[in-house]
């Protein structure tokens, strides 16, 4: 007898934010009073686990995917998308700083400072932050 195993397809959320994240971001926005802009996410070599994570605010560029985000838009690039698919975007305001961080399921480990990791395939060499982790 053979038998089969039904798959579910799992829809895999490209980028998810939290409340206080996108909070962060509508106040921003607000500050810059420019509707063309959104939120860029992007991963760029460096850091001290070999990739980094970057955002800023910025216009839509050709090639880029747009996530909705109730009232603003995150644009990320194709090659950074591959990296960040699955994180949630978070905003902490703590004692020891305030900033986003990324919580990225692709990452196999990442540096104490939380703007750096290191993909599974090897994604760039380990250099310092400065983050002193």
């Amino acid at each position: 007898m053979i038998e089969q195993n039904e798959q579910s397809a799992v829809e895999t959320k490209l980028v998810s934010m939290t409340s206080t994240a996108t909070d962060k971001v509508h106040e921003l926005l607000k500050q810059e009073n420019d509707p063309s802009l959104g939120l860029r996410i992007f991963v760029a070599g460096g850091g001290c686990s070999g990739l980094q994570y970057g955002m800023t605010l910025d216009e839509q560029q050709e090639g880029d995917t747009v996530i909705t985000q109730g009232d603003f838009n995150v644009f990320v690039d194709e090659m950074s998308l591959g990296y960040i698919t699955g994180s949630e975007v978070d905003y902490v305001d703590s004692l020891m700083g305030a900033g986003f961080t990324v919580n990225n399921p692709n990452a196999v480990s990442s540096c104490g400072c939380g703007h750096s990791f290191k993909a599974a395939g090897g994604g760039g060499e380990a250099r310092s932050c400065g983050c002193g982790h």
